[in-house]
């Protein structure tokens, strides 16, 4: 029976490349077939192996001009069980696509709030009087280009040639090593890698009580590699935090901290650990 990979759609988002880099290394190892199932949103994505449509879902957590994606930050905490099974960073490279003659025709541009920022200085520059309207992916965007010549959208080269659409400008992102990380995660426990990555609310919002949670792991001299605050959306200055850590969760210091960890903290959560692959830029 074919594994079944959930990611952020339509055809030819830079999540489903992702899944497809994963998918593909799977079916070698396992022998095992594969079939890719598009989503609308990121939580629809993450629910699909809640709801068991899915074993595997693909979806962005972290730009490195952007930032985190708070969508999978903030789904992934509401759901129960999910593990982080291999995270894969991914070169992003934006084109603008459209069917107009020329940039001096384009009006408005679409796509997803992450890509929008990343070209933002290139889109001031070149289309400093273009609309710019937010889409729920960079693919989802190409649908509004066929019928109106004033419209461009920002995705992969890879998507325009699927969609077969005219590419306007090539590598517009602001920065050229622009590059996202993407979470690939199940309902199995993941125990591999030596990344890790939690996630808890505190006992109470008061003086310290963050450090102390933090000095745990300082103590026994584990690297946290990144913290986001998320709030609770219980009430204003409420918060929750995501961390990931350079060790194993089976690691004796790693269980230590976390045994200490559930004294500082209202809600734990581990999402397993995990090994880090980056694939290489298209030729």
């Amino acid at each position: 029976m074919p594994i079944a990979i959930a990611h952020l759609g339509p055809t030819g988002t830079y999540s489903e490349t992702a899944a497809l880099n994963y998918a593909q290394s799977w079916q070698k190892q396992h022998q095992q077939d594969f079939e890719l199932h598009p989503y609308s949103t990121i939580a629809q994505t993450l629910q699909a192996i809640a709801n068991q449509q899915a074993d595997i879902a693909v979806v962005p957590v972290e730009n490195s001009i952007e930032g985190s994606v708070t969508m999978t930050l903030d789904t992934l905490w509401q759901l129960d069980q999910l593990q982080i099974q291999q995270a894969v960073v991914l070169p992003i490279v934006h084109t603008l696509v459209s069917i107009a003659p020329n940039l001096e025709a384009i009006q408005t541009v679409y796509s997803h709030p992450q890509a929008l920022a990343q070209c933002q200085t290139w889109l001031r520059i070149n289309l400093p009087t273009a609309e710019l309207i937010p889409t729920n992916s960079t693919t989802e965007a190409l649908q509004h280009l066929s019928q109106h010549p004033t419209t461009a959208a920002i995705s992969s080269e890879r998507a325009a040639k699927l969609y077969d659409l005219p590419m306007l400008a090539r590598s517009i992102n602001d920065h050229p090593d622009n590059c996202t990380r993407f979470w690939i995660l199940g309902a199995d426990l993941s125990s591999e890698g030596q990344h890790s990555s939690l996630a808890f609310s505190l006992l109470a919002n008061q003086p310290g009580a963050l450090v102390k949670a933090l000095q745990i792991f300082a103590a026994r001299n584990i690297n946290l590699s990144r913290i986001e605050s998320r709030p609770t959306k219980r009430s204003l200055g409420d918060y929750l935090f995501f961390i990931d850590i350079e060790a194993n969760m089976k690691d004796m210091a790693v269980q230590s901290a976390l045994l200490e960890l559930q004294d500082y903290t209202e809600k734990l959560k581990c999402f397993g650990s995990y090994n880090l692959v980056s694939i290489a830029p298209s030729a």
